[in-house]
């Protein structure tokens, strides 16, 4: 999983699912699992 500043890459892939934990916004994607993603 990566973490980044900013999801905006992550969110236009095909698949992306914008998911939000504890108050924190994550990225899942079933499609491709190699684009999962962090905001911190």
């Amino acid at each position: 999983m990566k973490v980044r500043k900013s999801l905006r890459s992550m969110k236009s892939k095909p698949g992306a699912q914008v998911v939000r934990r504890r108050g924190v916004v994550f990225v899942v994607n079933k499609k491709n699992p190699r684009f999962k993603a962090r905001q911190g």
